[in-house]
């Protein structure tokens, strides 16, 4: 469980990088949704890993 948390932070740190430094201007509303959602995951499965 905590890999998949792992996992899910590392993506939702690359999707902010593109959408919150603009370097994907096209798709930067898009890339901010995609790092609010794996971030909530990563807070999730980070939550159930520690239980």
């Amino acid at each position: 469980m905590l890999r998949w948390a792992i996992i899910f932070l590392v993506i939702s740190l690359v999707a902010g990088a593109l959408g919150f430094t603009g370097v994907a201007a096209g798709a930067a509303r898009i890339s901010k949704i995609l790092f609010g959602i794996f971030f909530a995951i990563f807070l999730i499965l980070l939550i159930f890993a520690l239980i």
